[in-house]
């Protein structure tokens, strides 16, 4: 077996993990990110930056050029419901940017490893499946995996667990899991998108609700569902689940005969839950592998990236100085856990209910509260807005651009 020393091994190369190696190695310190998959595409995964997401790169000084990138923009969230349309979320007096970003999370991922091996103390290793944890007298002291190249062991003072919400790493070091019970999932599909089309972004009516992003070239489109409902859906059959989208969008009705298997269409299954304990003795989990969230609100990608910062923050001295004790480990989770705790009851109490339920008629069925709410009062949406773009705790970047560490 290979063995390879490094300060911090970070596993998984999304966007909790890359932002880490990230801040990490403009520190100073010494990163090897291990990433299981040779590139970092993969359909239908989070493609949102929030406005605090934004004011991140914007400390880094990198923004300008990620916003260089092909995108588009959503300034608020607006939605159509049988009482008519309505802002529900406004993100325009947020600073420095009041607009959610859309693009390919790859395309993220690809912007930030550019960065991150600028430095010359980071590296990522690519086809590295993590399979087994190193131990050393009860201190997590590295991890094995399994790359092209054979077994591979790689020793740190500390492992950094960001390998999303089935994590491998947190399963092996055996910490203690709450779940929690989403009222949602949801189906993910591509339409062609005609040139200058609009759709209002969440569309509600009857049992039905389709968020509606747009891509440019095509309709990213998020059907929602019952939670462990999409037997049901595929039991009534493709052409009923084609009606039901056309029902909610009618422009939608000729392009929906190209959706002709269920190939195309990708199960979301909805899981909440947060870690009792997010450490051990030289390990720390961040992002899903910590807390995996509802993509309600599409806000899961943001508070990744606002623990990988909290992390750098607290960890990237300590790492310099050759050692992090539990108590700077206990400090990450308690700056990162209360955003998370207060963002899941929102995603689970108050998204879930701006979903429909079975029964009823829509002139009968009147609209969730926090609808009727926003309708009395519209100042609320930069409330909202506020809440959803920047978080509960958003993070500024402390760490200082360092020299190599040894």
């Amino acid at each position: 077996m290979r063995v390879e020393r490094t300060t911090c091994c970070v596993v998984g190369g999304g966007p909790a993990g890359m932002m880490a190696g990230l801040l990490l190695a403009r520190s100073g310190v010494d990163v090897t990110v291990l990433e299981k998959h040779e590139d970092f595409f993969r359909d239908f995964r989070g493609d949102t930056i929030h406005p605090a997401t934004l004011r991140i790169l914007a400390e880094l000084g990198i923004a300008e050029e990620f916003l260089d990138l092909p995108h588009t923009r959503m300034p608020r969230v607006s939605m159509e419901t049988a009482s008519g349309p309505l802002t529900i979320a406004e993100f325009s007096r947020l600073r420095p940017y009041g607009f959610i970003a859309f693009l390919p999370q790859w395309d993220f991922l690809d912007f930030l490893y550019d960065r991150a091996r600028a430095h010359p103390t980071f590296r990522l290793i690519r086809q590295a499946e993590v399979t087994e944890l190193v131990l050393d007298g009860g201190r997590i002291a590295g991890v094995r995996a399994e790359t092209v190249e054979g077994p591979l062991e790689v020793r740190a003072d500390l492992v950094l667990a960001a390998d999303g919400r089935d994590s491998v790493v947190r399963e092996r070091a055996g910490l203690a899991v709450i779940p929690k019970s989403p009222p949602i999932d949801v189906l993910w599909f591509r339409l062609s998108r005609a040139a200058d089309e609009e759709v209002p972004f969440f569309r509600s009516e009857g049992d039905g609700v389709l968020v509606s992003i747009n891509r440019g070239t095509y309709w990213q489109l998020a059907y929602v569902i019952p939670h462990q409902g999409f037997d049901r859906v595929q039991e009534r059959g493709l052409p009923t689940f084609r009606s039901a989208i056309a029902a909610l969008v009618p422009t939608f009705a000729d392009r929906l005969e190209g959706v002709t298997t269920w190939e195309q269409v990708k199960l979301l299954s909805v899981r909440v839950d947060r870690l009792r304990t997010w450490w051990r003795p030289g390990l720390l989990c961040i992002g899903d592998a910590a807390h995996a969230m509802s993509p309600a609100g599409g806000v899961g990608i943001n508070l990744a990236i606002q623990d990988a910062v909290a992390a750098a923050n607290v960890l990237a001295p300590a790492l310099r100085a050759g050692g992090v004790t539990t108590g700077a480990l206990r400090a990450v989770q308690r700056r990162r856990e209360l955003p998370t705790r207060i963002t899941q009851a929102f995603q689970i109490r108050v998204v879930g209910n701006l979903y429909p339920r079975s029964g009823g008629t829509d002139a009968d069925r009147p609209d969730p509260l926090p609808i009727r709410l926003i309708r009395r009062l519209p100042a609320l949406r930069h409330l909202t807005g506020r809440f959803i773009g920047m978080g509960v705790r958003p993070e500024h970047v402390h760490t200082a651009v360092g020299t190599p560490v040894g």
